[in-house]
């Protein structure tokens, strides 16, 4: 969940390194630091975002062609100066920048004390370098091979780059269960938690394999995995450009990445769908798309967003290829001892492919004898290679830490991923698979459209920026809208917000509505239409303050409620797609209005690397 930063060469390090944590804040903005070679191995850190730490080192000795840089999440102990990475040994030789979590550091704590050792932060990763410092010296020998021998002892998950005053031009790099990709230029290395500090000086990249340990020496690169056996580096070319990961003229990256949905809609798309030649393939899923059309039920396992994406399909699988669905939180699903079989089918969402439950839920999985799909944005991600097969997004890098984009090109991707297996099964017609397709092709038309209503949507969202609660209520389909606009709301905002069925309403949470509770209602001419207005009837005689997504032109509710936005009307099945758009800006725009941080908001990362 924290971010990492190093840097290997000609150049001067510190700006890369800053730069790059700066990218890499939506992974973590407790604290901050960096270590350079400058006359000596020198650790400079501060408590708060990356720009604290570039104010501290403004006036310092920051010369450097070699440095590691850190921005923390914190796991083990509070944000302060003192637990910010990167953490010296006890020596003061060695250094380490680390992501994720090593569960049986107190045990190694304990061990390293007994034997001199004095720790001065709270955190695992603190005993991590001690760690390496103390096989280092008990085994005179070298720092990649102290780096080995100390991965051996320890449980977890890591991505590490450790550098020593005794090799100044050299950074040592391992990762387990945590990305790490290393940029390759003209005898400089750059290093990272993703791709977006790197992209500006290099397209060539080398994403680092569980258990593997790159060592990086005098402009060479060795790739070792634990066992000490020299691996190929697999030199891959990165489809991405600079000015995906800039906010192009926006506030904040979450309103451009709202704005940027029609785009990431029809790019999820791009050679896969082409309704006038009756044409929908995923190339990603063609190796294993019998186990998925002739699965006797398929098992969805996600977390936040992406759950309630994963809510979306079971009804899209449900609905057009009947097959049973059950959707898994992945955090949950192997604490329990579920009952998977030999052929059984798991789809697992993640938009960037490294949280840290669903990979574990897929390892579960896959060791009972599962299929398992993939669906991830980010290439190369550790859920995209542990997968049998799968599908990209496609929606390009996400930046805010509320998830807008990815939870509808994930939706976009499942959608037809169920519209070929009810084709390959005959649980639709021809004629029902072409008008699918056809609607797939206008949805990121219909988002365009839908956003428009930003300007009356800041309108609304100033008159509710005070309150302390909110309830969203969909049914069928868009349920998980509700769940999800319920999400975006608490995220950003602070404001307390739930999501329900909307017939579940009189089943509790009723007992809430009073004039000062806004009830969102996501209410499209559906097959379950009626039965909204009902639930809308129903809130008024409480005096609820009602907030309602319809369809383009139902006046029926204007003038039910106290305030409509209105979408295009599409298939019910891709409805989500356009109800969900609302949701996102009224999220936005409250949370700005309340001078909240909407790009990182308190007590969350992008990526949840660890349990």
């Amino acid at each position: 969940m924290c971010g990492i930063v190093a840097y290997v060469g000609h150049r001067e390090a510190c700006p890369i390194i800053i730069k790059g944590l700066k990218r890499l804040e939506y992974r973590g903005y407790d604290s901050a630091g960096i270590a350079l070679m400058t006359h000596e191995l020198s650790v400079y850190k501060k408590k708060g975002k990356v720009s604290e730490l570039e104010a501290f080192i403004k006036n310092l000795p920051i010369n450097s062609n070699i440095g590691i840089g850190h921005t923390r999440w914190a796991t083990h102990g509070e944000p302060n100066d003192v637990n910010a990475h990167p953490h010296y040994s006890s020596n003061k030789e060695l250094a380490i920048i680390h992501n994720g979590i090593i569960e049986n550091y107190a045990s190694l704590k304990t061990e390293l004390e007994s034997r001199g050792h004095v720790f001065l932060s709270e955190t695992d990763s603190e005993v991590f370098i001690h760690l390496i410092e103390d096989v280092k010296q008990n085994n005179d020998c070298s720092l990649d091979e102290a780096v080995r021998l100390a991965l051996s002892m320890v449980v977890g998950a890591y991505a590490i780059v450790v550098m020593s005053n005794n090799d100044k031009e050299m950074l040592i790099a391992a990762r387990k269960g945590s990305p790490l990709v290393i940029g390759i230029g003209k005898k400089e290395f750059f290093l990272a938690s993703d791709a977006s500090p790197i992209i500006e000086y290099t397209n060539d990249v080398v994403y680092l394999n569980d258990y593997e340990i790159a060592i990086i020496n005098k402009g060479e690169l060795t790739i070792k995995n634990i066992n000490a056996v020299t691996q190929t580096p697999y030199i891959q070319t990165l489809d991405l450009e600079l000015d995906q990961i800039e906010k192009g003229g926006y506030p904040h990256f979450m309103l451009k990445e709202i704005f940027e949905q029609p785009k990431s809609i029809k790019d999820s798309m791009r050679g896969r769908v082409n309704a006038s030649l009756g044409h929908l393939q995923l190339g990603g899923i063609l190796q294993y798309a019998n186990k998925l059309t002739n699965a006797e039920r398929i098992i969805i396992v996600a977390c936040g967003t992406s759950w309630h994406a994963g809510l979306v399909a079971e009804y899209l699988f449900e609905d057009i290829a009947r097959i049973p669905v059950e959707v898994e939180y992945a955090s949950e699903f192997r604490y329990r001892n579920p009952i998977i079989r030999e052929g059984d089918v798991v789809i697992a969402i993640s938009q960037s492919g490294e949280t840290a439950d669903t990979l574990a839920a897929i390892e579960l999985a896959k060791s009972k004898g599962a299929v398992i799909f993939g669906v991830c944005n980010v290439v190369g991600s550790s859920i995209s290679r542990a997968s049998h097969e799968g599908a990209y997004l496609h929606a390009g890098p996400e930046i805010g830490v509320a998830s807008t984009k990815a939870f509808t090109a994930q939706v976009s991707v499942l959608a037809m991923m169920a519209i070929i297996v009810g084709n390959k099964k005959g649980t639709i017609t021809e004629s029902q698979y072409i008008a699918l397709l056809t609607e797939l092709e206008t949805i990121p038309q219909k988002v365009e459209k839908a956003l428009k209503s930003n300007d009356q949507i800041v309108e609304i969202a100033e008159q509710f920026k005070d309150a302390k609660n909110f309830l969203y209520l969909g049914r069928g389909y868009n349920f998980p809208v509700a769940l999800e606009g319920a999400l975006k709301l608490k995220e950003i905002s602070y404001i307390h917000a739930e999501g329900y069925p909307a017939a579940e309403m009189k089943h509790g949470p009723i007992a809430l509505i009073d004039a000062e509770m806004p009830v969102c209602v996501i209410a499209p001419q559906d097959n379950s239409y009626e039965k909204i207005v009902s639930n809308i009837q129903e809130v008024r005689a409480r005096k609820g303050r009602v907030i309602a997504v319809v369809t383009e032109g139902d006046t029926h509710i204007k003038n039910m409620a106290e305030y409509t936005i209105e979408v295009p009307a599409t298939h019910e099945a891709l409805m989500p797609l356009l109800t969900v758009i609302p949701l996102q800006l009224l999220s936005y725009h409250i949370a700005v209005m309340r001078g909240c941080n909407v790009d990182q908001p308190r007590n969350l990362a992008k990526s949840v690397t660890v349990e």
